[in-house]
């Protein structure tokens, strides 16, 4: 990420007058939310967050910080800006279910007599 910086001095600006953002400063890398798969068939769990300038990186640094000891067998990084999740507020809209419509659970429904493997 280059930027030209009009407000430098001269002896700030290298020449060319581009200024780069110093990969060392933490403070300017995306969050990463980490999610580890223990073992196949399972579901991936969120394991943690960490910071990182790139996906190659955060795949890097998320091996080592969350799988040790070869507990993992597959692991999801993404960028938390990305994120995007319901109200905890608000669960009655996106939980509950519809009034009226009980017949979209199986507790709704009898068994059938004489219907073998139901």
């Amino acid at each position: 990420m280059a930027q030209t910086d009009s407000n430098a001095s001269a002896d700030e600006v290298p020449e060319g007058g581009v200024v780069t953002e110093d990969p060392a400063d933490h403070s300017v890398w995306p969050l990463w939310e980490v999610f580890v798969r223990s073992s196949r068939g399972l579901s991936h769990v969120h394991a943690g967050s960490l910071h990182a300038p790139d996906a190659a990186m955060a795949l890097r640094n998320a091996r080592d910080l969350y799988t040790r000891r070869n507990e993992g067998t597959s692991i999801w990084v993404i960028p938390a800006a990305q994120v995007v999740a319901s109200d905890p507020d608000s669960k009655g809209g996106y939980f509950e279910s519809a009034k009226g419509k009980a017949y979209r659970h199986a507790t709704y429904y009898t068994q059938s007599e004489g219907v073998p493997h139901l």
